[in-house]
């Protein structure tokens, strides 16, 4: 069995990437271990599309992936049936000493993106029952100071262009028809066990199956698994930025009432002055995840295929009760509701988007939980970053650069290299 590209993983970043490579004439083959396409992590994501980065690289890649959803059919370019939807609820990113405006306003700036800055008058104006109060840092729910009264107020910076995928699994299955249309094949159930080389170049990946695919060419997009397919695959020892894989929960409640506003879906606030992020949900619920504060324990896992998919009720209350002090009408039920999932964290919450040492072995990895708002602009920057360097270029010498189709901008590839310092200007989340 042979193929030109293997893409590992049939998440919603590696049937981006099928359906780009694939588009550009090439015989593409996914494989994944899940019996399903967008099974993995691209099922537990909140799908928030923001700005808010802390380079240039990262704030112009969110742009231009927020036009590509907005412009979704057209993307796809083919007619695949019913469609995952961008909600355009608009953003507030609430004011925080870890995460201040003049980190990303003048990026925004530069790039074009519109904004309002909000004072906490602004906020109760826009956000119905919003406590606009300053209770930075986070804490614990047992800790004593949680209960204390804000020490001022805050505001926020509005971005009416942000909000989210309404269904996050039906968007990687909208790719994945499309890369199809294109030729693509999708081999489920089916895990990889070894990466054979031949010349110092990719020969052809092994199946747990027995089967050999032949290929010159390897995109590890494994999720949470990526760290264990470049181990088949002998690549990383020259990685400056090192990944591994994280469980994250997301709790669903009902949105407390006038939330939405009549026909509504209501505002998505990002507030890590208390640690949490909320968006809207179908049926008048009402997504909470966490912000990964320094008081709250990150759960690291060696073994991703053992992680438990239930929600707890420690996590669930923690986040439902940060979000309840903000809204304060949200009320906080006693049971559990949400999901579970695994993100491939990077060092600096970055992603790698790279060629590696072996020569045809490419990752995009370490998406971190936040990278779903720019997968369909993954597999544009991956496709870009594969044809230069298999016609010659030396992207670890002079970085690919990507000239955005919608938005006008030009992202350098070399933000998201694998030999790059850490980001410490990072905020270190998830966020959706």
């Amino acid at each position: 069995m042979g193929t030109d590209v293997v893409v590992v993983g049939a998440g919603v970043i590696g049937s981006a990437i099928a359906l780009e490579l694939s588009r550009a004439g090439r015989d593409v083959t996914v494989v994944d271990k899940a019996g399903g396409v967008g099974l993995g992590s691209t099922s537990a994501s909140s799908a928030v599309i923001r700005f808010n980065f802390s380079t240039y690289a990262g704030v112009a890649a969110s742009w231009e992936a927020a036009a590509l959803w907005t412009h979704w059919p057209e993307h796809l370019g083919h007619d695949v049936g019913e469609l995952a939807r961008f909600e355009r609820s608009g953003l507030v990113m609430l004011d925080a000493d870890v995460a201040p405006r003049s980190l990303y306003l003048p990026l925004f700036d530069e790039i074009g993106i519109q904004y309002d800055e909000w004072d906490s008058a602004d906020l109760r104006a826009h956000v119905a029952g919003i406590d606009a109060g300053r209770y930075w840092p986070p804490r614990r729910l047992d800790d004593e100071a949680f209960w204390k009264d804000a020490v001022g107020t805050l505001g926020g910076v509005w971005t009416p262009d942000a909000g989210y995928v309404t269904d996050p699994q039906l968007a990687a299955q909208n790719l994945a028809d499309a890369a199809r249309l294109h030729g693509a094949q999708f081999s489920l159930r089916r895990a990889v066990t070894g990466v054979d080389v031949r010349h110092g170049r990719v020969a052809a990946v092994m199946m747990d199956d027995g089967t050999r695919i032949a290929c010159s060419t390897v995109v590890n997009a494994a999720g949470p698994w990526s760290g264990k397919v470049n181990e088949l695959a002998g690549v990383g020892g020259d990685f400056t930025i090192g990944t591994r894989p994280m469980r994250q929960e997301v709790a669903y409640v009902s949105a407390p009432e006038g939330f939405a506003g009549p026909g509504g879906v209501g505002i998505s606030i990002a507030d890590m002055d208390l640690g949490t992020y909320m968006r809207g949900a179908s049926g008048g619920g009402l997504l909470v995840g966490g912000t990964e504060p320094e008081c709250d324990p990150v759960e690291w896992i060696d073994d991703p295929d053992a992680a438990s998919p239930a929600p707890t009720a420690a996590v669930f209350e923690a986040h439902v009760t940060r979000a309840a002090r903000r809204l304060t009408d949200l009320t906080v039920p006693h049971r559990a509701k949400g999901v579970a999932g695994v993100y491939d964290v990077a060092d600096d919450w970055t992603p790698i988007y790279d060629r590696t040492d072996l020569d045809g072995f490419y990752v995009a990895m370490g998406t971190s939980g936040n990278q779903f708002k720019n997968a369909p602009l993954v597999g544009l920057l991956m496709r870009t970053l594969i044809e230069e360097v298999e016609g010659g270029a030396d992207h670890d010498l002079v970085p690919v650069r990507y000239a955005a189709g919608r938005t006008g901008t030009t992202i350098d590839l070399g933000a998201f290299s694998r030999r790059r310092s850490v980001n410490a200007a990072s905020s270190g989340t998830v966020m959706g």
